[in-house]
C-alpha cells in the first residue's frame, strides 16, 4: 500500500539538513519558556532568569536522557563506547531528561537564591507544554509508536484524520499513534494545572507533584502500548501485578504491543511511573504535615540573594569625606538664637 509518508527533513542550507524534530523539540522549548517568564512576570521574575534556565537545562535535559537509555542498554554500547554519543541515531529516554533538567536547576536556581519549590511550580505546565509539541516529532520521524493495529481501529474508532493514519502505516503495517495518545493526554493535564494554580489552597511544590502524578498515570497506560519499551526481568508477581493493573485498557479495545523476551519482563518507564505516583503523593502529604508555615502557591516570590543586596549598606565613594553626625534639633537652637541676635527684642 502507498502512503504519504513525511519527509523527515524540513529544508537543507548547502549540505546541512534541518530535521523537522529539531525544529519541533525547539518549538516546544520556546513555547515552555513563554508560558514560564508570563507567569512569572507575576511574581516579579525577571525573563533572563527563566531564558539562563532555559540554556541550563536543555543540555542537561539531553544528557540525562542519554545517560538513563545507555544505562539499560549497556550491553549494546559496551564494546561500542563512541556510539553513546551518536544520538542522532535514537535512544534517549523522557525520564532521564527529567532527572537531568531537575538536578541542573536545583543547582542554578538556589545559586539565584530562590526557592526551588516556587520555581518548579512555575515551570510544571512548561514541562507538559513542551512535551505536548515535542511528542509531534516522534509522528514526523515515525518512531515511538504502538503496537500493530488495524485501519479500521483508527479511523473508525479513534476518528483519526487521514493523515495521522497514514504515517502509522509501518511498512504496510497500522500501528498505535502513542505519541498522539501522549500528547492528548498531556493537554487534559495543563488545563488542570492552570486550574490548579489559582486556587488558594496548593501549598509550594504541590503543582510540581500534580505534574509528575498526572504525567506518570498516562504514562503508565501508554507505554504498555509501545513495542520499543526499556525493560527488565522481574518477579512473576511484579509483571502479574502491572499487567493486571494494565487490563482496564483492553475495554477499550486495546492490547499491549509486543516486549521482546530478552528485554525483560517489566516494563521500566511503568514500574517507574508507579514510583512516581506513590513518591509524589508522599510528598505532598508528608510535607504538609512537617513544614511549618509552609508557603502557598499564590504567595510573593522573593530571593534570598536580593534580600541581602537590599540589606547591605551602600559603600562610601572612594575619597568621600565622612561627614559629621548632626544633630537637628541643636541645629534649630542655633538658628533661633541667630535670628533673636540678628534682629533684637521688637517693642
Amino acid at each position: 500500500m502507498n502512503t504519504l509518508l513525511i519527509n523527515p527533513i524540513a529544508f537543507s542550507i548547502g549540505s546541512l539538513d534541518i530535521h523537522w524534530y529539531g525544529l519541533i523539540l525547539g518549538s516546544a522549548a520556546l513555547m515552555g519558556l513563554l508560558l514560564a517568564i508570563r507567569e512569572g512576570k507575576r511574581f516579579n521574575i525577571s525573563q533572563d532568569f527563566f531564558m539562563d534556565l532555559l540554556l541550563i537545562g536543555v543540555p542537561s535535559a539531553i544528557v540525562g536522557a542519554r545517560i538513563y537509555y545507555v544505562a539499560f542498554m549497556w550491553d549494546d554500547y559496551k564494546n561500542n563506547l563512541i556510539d553513546i554519543f551518536k544520538i542522532w541515531n535514537g535512544g534517549i529516554a523522557i525520564y532521564g531528561a527529567l532527572i537531568g533538567a531537575i538536578i541542573a536547576a536545583l543547582i542554578y536556581v538556589r545559586k539565584k537564591g530562590y526557592n526551588f519549590w516556587r520555581i518548579a511550580d512555575i515551570c510544571a505546565p512548561s514541562l507538559l507544554i513542551g512535551q505536548i509539541i515535542g511528542r509531534w516529532g516522534n509522528f514526523v520521524n515515525q518512531e515511538a509508536y504502538g503496537g500493530p493495529t488495524t485501519e479500521n481501529f483508527l479511523r473508525g474508532n479513534l476518528h483519526l484524520p487521514d493523515f495521522i493514519v497514514n504515517q502509522m502505516n509501518v511498512q504496510g503495517v497500522f500501528h498505535h499513534p502513542t505519541f498522539l495518545y501522549e500528547s492528548l493526554w498531556n493537554v487534559v493535564g495543563i488545563l488542570i494545572l492552570l486550574v490548579l494554580r489559582r486556587q488558594k489552597f496548593l501549598r509550594a511544590g504541590e503543582l510540581f507533584m500534580s505534574y509528575f502524578v498526572w504525567y506518570s498515570i498516562g504514562r503508565f497506560f501508554i507505554e504498555a502500548l509501545r513495542t520499543d519499551s526499556l525493560a527488565f526481568q522481574g518477579a512473576e508477581w511484579l509483571a502479574s501485578l502491572i499487567n493486571g493493573m494494565w487490563a482496564p485498557m483492553t475495554w477499550f479495545g486495546f492490547e499491549q504491543g509486543y516486549l521482546a523476551p530478552s528485554y525483560g519482563n517489566v516494563r521500566i518507564s511503568q514500574m517507574l511511573a508507579i514510583v512516581i505516583v506513590i513518591a509524589a503523593v508522599g510528598i505532598i502529604i508528608y510535607r504538609r504535615k512537617t513544614v511549618v508555615d509552609q508557603p502557598r502557591y499564590l504567595d510573593p516570590i522573593v530571593s534570598t540573594k536580593l534580600q541581602d543586596a537590599e540589606a547591605m549598606p551602600v559603600a562610601e565613594a572612594p575619597g568621600q569625606a565622612e561627614q559629621p553626625v548632626v544633630n537637628e534639633s541643636s541645629v534649630a537652637e542655633k538658628d533661633h538664637s541667630d535670628h533673636q541676635v540678628e534682629h533684637g527684642p521688637k517693642a
